[in-house]
This record gives C-alpha cells, sequence and structure tokens, in this order.
C-alpha cells in the first residue's frame, strides 16, 4: 500500500484502483495502520467485514465528491450527506502513555471504535473539499490506466504523476520505446 497522496481521504480513495486494496478486514488493519490512524502496535482485533465495507462505503463517496470538485462539477448531494454524517461523529481520542520503557507514547483512549476512524477519514475529506488552496492542488494521475488522485505540492506545481518512479518511470520508458521504434522504421 502507498500513501503518497497528500491527504488521508486521497489515500483511502487509492485503494481501490488498480486492484481492491480493502478486501477484508486484515487489508483495512494494514491500511489503517500504514495510515497512520492509530498509532503503532494498536490491537485491532475487531477489525472485520463491517469495518471494511463500512471504509469502502465512504471511499466511494469521497471519490464521487472529489472528481466532481477536479472536474468543476456539482457534488453528489446523497454523497455529501453521508460524508457530512460521519464527519459530524467524534474521532478517536488520542492519550499519551508510558511504555515499557517508560516512554511516551500514543494510544487510542477508550479503544478503537469502527465510527470513530471513519470520522477521522470524512473530516479529512470535508477539510479537503472545502480549501480553495489545497482543491488548487489536485490532480488526477496522468499515468497510462491511473486513476490515483493526489495533491501536487511540488515546487511549480507541474507534477503530472502520482509517483514519479512508478507512472512516471513507465510514461518515459515507453516514450523512449516509441522513439526508439520510429527511429528504427525511418
Amino acid at each position: 500500500m502507498r500513501f503518497d497522496c497528500g491527504r488521508v481521504c486521497l489515500d483511502l480513495v487509492a485503494t481501490f484502483a488498480p486492484r481492491e486494496g480493502i478486501r477484508d478486514g486484515d487489508a483495512l488493519r494494514l491500511w489503517l495502520a500504514g495510515a497512520g490512524l492509530v498509532p503503532d502496535r494498536t490491537p485491532l482485533a475487531r477489525v472485520g467485514p463491517d469495518w471494511a465495507a463500512a471504509f469502502r462505503a465512504l471511499r466511494a463517496d469521497v471519490q464521487i465528491l472529489v472528481r466532481a470538485q477536479l472536474l468543476g462539477g456539482e457534488p453528489d448531494e446523497s454523497a455529501l450527506a453521508r460524508v457530512n454524517a460521519l464527519a459530524a461523529g467524534p474521532p478517536p481520542g488520542l492519550c499519551a502513555v508510558r511504555d515499557q520503557a517508560g516512554h511516551l507514547v500514543r494510544e487510542l483512549c477508550g479503544g478503537v471504535e469502527c465510527g470513530a476512524l471513519l470520522a477521522a477519514v470524512a473530516r479529512d475529506a470535508v477539510e479537503l473539499l472545502t480549501d480553495p488552496g489545497e482543491l488548487a492542488l489536485l490532480r488526477a494521475c496522468e499515468g497510462d490506466g491511473c486513476t490515483r488522485l493526489y495533491l501536487d505540492t511540488s515546487r511549480g506545481h507541474r507534477r503530472r504523476w502520482c509517483s514519479s518512479e512508478l507512472c512516471g518511470n513507465r510514461e518515459r520508458v515507453a516514450r523512449h520505446r516509441r522513439r526508439a521504434l520510429s527511429a528504427g522504421s525511418a
């Protein structure tokens, strides 16, 4: 899993393609930890298929809303209502506790709740959708077949790919091959 889209809500949207990234509770556990929504070593025993389904539903709504913004269209009112309802929920509470070595570490207070984690991602989507500065940086990857959305925080705001190492490299290799083929046929 990659976490390079610039916002946690966009990283969630990216879990859809090229293949389903949140197939089950185990995959969701990995995504939650990788996205930084739960501190290291947080037990996620209750994460199951119902949680995965809830995150996939949020992902679909966020994708609809963000793509509408990117294309200059009107937001889907039902998707917006669902995201707003989730964002209104209480986010997970963080506590500082001592680990076995006596160092302060982060822990979720009161355990891990699906609704609280959904609220954190939905709130991130609301923040993105209502921030003109961030929306101005929203881009769709120009890589062949790539559907990732990202925030272009590059110096000149001319970034074309979600990842220069992946999509950008594929594009450069394809361009090189096209040039080599055309030079060979000339």
